[in-house]
């Protein structure tokens, strides 16, 4: 049975991380949105960042693999899996530093309200709180949370199709050739691409069909 964690979250532990807009609010309108929250994940995942956020986006690609390299000396987090969605995001990480995930989504979740904020003319906060916490207590449910976090998507109605959507890892779990930096998993998961992609596919319908029966019984459930 998964565990929910109320308060300090432990390092070397994996946990189902999730956080929603106010009010079921669209946070997350356009690609420069979604793709601005993917590359603070990437850029906030470090003890010790030297430059700001808004410097290192004006570099050019090959600086930016740089300090990338650099970044991945000291992380916080493990990201494992994601899937970010118009109202919520799903991450499933594992600590690799005491505090790491707070100081992690604190903030990656900051700096994205401050770009929102500007981009949109408003004030005040985006998010519901503080994030929810759940430990993944074994191999078997991680691998089964990696389907349910990616098929959020379909359950949703937004895609056909898992890889459909751009602003997950599950097209970096079906690809072969992905060398991993960014979101790694491998390590902790054992299955090649195609049986991921069988593995995950045959859920589809099902997910789909229950998200339908929590949306009709649950009040403001987005998934």
């Amino acid at each position: 049975m998964p565990t929910i964690r109320k308060n300090s979250l432990v390092s070397g532990q994996t946990y189902h991380i999730y956080t929603r807009s106010i009010a079921g609010f669209e946070i997350f309108r356009s690609r420069e949105d979604f793709e601005r929250l993917v590359v603070g994940m990437n850029y906030y995942n470090c003890s010790s960042s030297r430059q700001r956020f808004s410097t290192y986006l004006e570099l050019s690609a090959e600086a930016k693999q740089r300090v990338d390299e650099s970044l991945g000396e000291s992380e916080l987090v493990q990201l494992i899996a994601y899937c970010v969605m118009p109202t919520h995001i799903h991450l499933i990480v594992k600590q690799l530093e005491d505090n790491g995930i707070s100081r992690f989504m604190n903030n990656t979740l900051n700096s994205f309200t401050r770009y929102f904020n500007l981009s949109h003319q408003r004030r005040g906060p985006l998010w519901e709180s503080r994030f929810k916490n759940v430990l993944v207590d074994n191999d078997e449910q991680l691998l089964h949370l990696t389907r349910y976090v990616h098929l959020n998507p379909t359950s949703a109605e937004l895609v056909t199709s898992p890889e459909d959507w751009e602003f997950s890892s599950y097209r970096l779990y079906i690809d072969s050739q992905n060398i991993q930096t960014f979101c790694r998993w491998r390590e902790l998961i054992d299955i090649r691409p195609e049986e991921y992609r069988k593995f995950a596919r045959s859920r589809i319908a099902y997910q789909r069909s229950l998200s339908q029966i929590k949306q009709l019984l649950i009040d403001g459930y987005t998934g």
